[in-house]
């Protein structure tokens, strides 16, 4: 994509964050969140994660927002205060052409300028594109959570990978 664009998000894109996460939501197991986000959560999630020094970006092409991603601390505490966790959507449109890419790499580059240490992707195991997509960017995997998710009326296995910053 020539003309792919990265931004910092807003409140205003809270919509278009809803349209691209809530299908995915709604549709797959990408996620083990089974209730739908709105407008205000989004809007109120963009502002704790960027008042907490956290990216909230989104990949625009042609004035249209074909992803985002964000992160946040891995677990609770100081001991944790380091090691930072991604979330990372994209729309179906933009699967496959470097918008992913480009966000995940722009977020390690802003948790690395904030002293952050490691990186950890929390990937659904039946989903083996992400899991192939992180291992290209340098993940490892570190471990397997099995059953620990559950939607559509089973269990599924957690892939942790992590990546130091």
């Amino acid at each position: 994509m020539s003309d792919l664009t990265l931004r910092n998000a807003t409140p205003d894109d809270a919509a278009s964050i809803c349209d691209i996460w809530n299908p995915i939501i709604r549709n797959t197991v990408i996620t083990f969140n089974p209730v739908e986000r709105g407008p205000a959560e989004i809007t109120a999630m963009i502002g704790e994660r960027q008042a907490g020094g956290h990216a909230f970006m989104l990949a625009e092409s042609g004035g249209r927002v074909l992803g985002f991603a964000s992160y946040a601390q891995f677990r609770g505490g100081l001991g944790y205060s380091r090691c930072m966790e991604h979330t990372i959507n994209l729309s179906d449109a933009a699967r496959g052409k470097g918008a992913g890419r480009a966000l995940l790499l722009a977020l390690e580059d802003h948790a690395r300028r904030a002293g952050n240490h490691v990186m950890v992707g929390a990937i659904t195991a039946s989903n083996t594109a992400s899991v192939g997509f992180h291992a290209a960017l340098g993940y490892e995997t570190v471990g397997t959570m099995p059953q620990v998710g559950w939607k559509f009326g089973q269990y599924h296995d957690l892939v942790l990978m992590q990546k130091f910053l």
